[in-house]
């Protein structure tokens, strides 16, 4: 059986080719309905586990999935008997100390605990609460905007509150989660996208423990309260759960696209900006909305719309995050295809145009998307130089050839359609030798 795709050998009963992922017994040939990380699961699904946890999915998916459980129900369940300072704690630290045990779990930072505990969470965690303090010190009442505090919320919007909220807070937050991973990435250890995927999470989820720990500091310490469980319930649910996820799936993208594929790690490009971008987009409609929900009149109806839009955000986010890691899993495979197929470890890859996927070595249409390799658009040539006489001079890579009536005349070598140049002549000599079948000049 030959691969539809990179034209491996493969044996009759395979599946899946064993080079670039193609699956050869369905008619899926971009394989959205069968994801890289986890092929019994769509590209398009809100899988949790096997998105933010990809390199220990395929091993022990249920062991993630309980602890992540049994973490929301026991914050639920405080919250519920008003134990604000016991579900306020397990609803911060559930999901980063789930986070650090998989780390540990896949021996991500490979046996260099201290480095990448310090700068993907540690490091996020300082700055975060010192920004949260200020940013608690500039406005009133305090981030999440909810009458639950006992603060006036005054007639409607605050135009210098929301800016805060809306602009500051997503835009300088987005930073202090990236500060860690992206320093972590730069290390040709940790290079991997999906390295940077995970870098991206735990600082995202760091961030979101110590923004709440801050925010709810005086909860924490004033013991048990009384109140409405479904507030609380959703307030737990809101700030424990939905948002370190929606942060670390939106950080994830960003530091993904850093990490990129191959050797090395992409860097500062395009794909990253864009990244960052939907990461600010998220974090603005997150906090903006949690901000306009407050002013519902119900304190339990506000913080259940919240949630419900939180949701709707991270939904979204999810399908971005896998569909980041899915093609560039892919794309790995074709790289791989690549340099094993001729090109080599060290030269240069050649890339489509239209899907960016990398083009096999001597290729005349991109094996991903089917585009021919020649609509491309060719580099242009270097300008000829301009003479001392203020005429144009032969470009750079002319050469004297010998004309077809055998007159020596200095033209341009043209290029093959294979890239091959004109064979180069030697240039005439200064005297005129008479030539057969020409009449002597005077």
């Amino acid at each position: 059986m030959i691969c539809p795709r990179c034209r491996a050998e493969l044996p009759d009963v395979a599946h899946f080719c064993h080079v670039c992922g193609q699956d050869v017994r369905s008619d899926d040939l971009t394989r959205r309905r069968s994801f890289a990380a986890k092929p019994d699961e769509p590209v398009a699904s809100f899988a949790l586990v096997s998105t933010i946890m990809p390199r220990g999915v395929g091993e022990r998916p249920q062991t993630y999935r309980i602890a992540l459980t049994i973490g929301l129900v026991v914050a639920l369940i405080a919250a519920i008997f008003g134990a604000l300072p016991i579900a306020i704690l397990v609803a911060a630290f559930a999901i980063p100390i789930v986070y650090i045990v998989y780390l540990y779990d896949v021996n991500l930072w490979e046996d260099e605990p201290i480095p990448v505990t310090g700068l993907a969470f540690g490091l996020t965690g300082v700055l975060t609460i010192v920004f949260t303090i200020v940013i608690l010190g500039l406005q009133s009442p305090a981030i999440p905007t909810t009458s639950i505090d006992g603060t006036s919320l005054g007639d409607g919007p605050n135009v210098w509150t929301f800016l805060l909220v809306a602009l500051v807070v997503p835009i300088v937050g987005e930073a202090i989660r990236e500060v860690g991973p992206l320093i972590l990435a730069s290390r040709p250890e940790f290079d991997d996208l999906m390295d940077g995927l995970t870098f991206g999470v735990i600082s995202g989820v760091a961030y979101a423990c110590l923004d709440t720990i801050v925010r709810y500091w005086d909860l924490l310490i004033g013991g048990r309260v009384e109140s409405d469980p479904g507030l609380w319930m959703s307030l737990i649910f809101l700030h424990g759960f939905v948002k370190p996820l929606l942060l670390g799936t939106a950080t994830g993208i960003a530091c993904a696209e850093y990490s990129g594929l191959g050797r090395g790690y992409d860097g500062f490009t395009p794909r990253y900006y864009r990244g960052v971008i939907e990461a600010i987009l998220a974090n603005i409609g997150f906090w903006g909305g949690i901000y306009l929900f407050s002013f519902v009149g119900s304190p339990t109806m506000s913080v259940m719309l919240s949630t419900g839009w939180g949701l709707l955000i991270l939904a979204i986010l999810i399908l971005r995050v896998r569909n980041v890691l899915h093609v560039g899993l892919m794309e790995a495979a074709l790289e791989r295809s690549a340099r094993e197929g001729g090109i080599g470890e060290t030269d240069e890859l050649a890339f489509c145009a239209r899907c960016e996927m990398p083009l096999l070595d001597h290729a005349a249409f991109c094996t991903a998307c089917g585009t021919a390799v020649r609509v491309h658009v060719k580099a242009h040539a270097a300008a000829a130089p301009i003479a001392a006489d203020g005429e144009q001079g032969p470009p750079p890579d002319s050469r004297p050839v010998e004309s077809t009536g055998g007159a020596a005349t200095a033209t341009s070598a043209s290029m093959t359609a294979s890239g091959d140049s004109a064979a180069e002549t030697p240039p005439p000599p200064d005297d005129e030798a008479e030539r057969p079948g020409e009449e002597e000049r005077p």
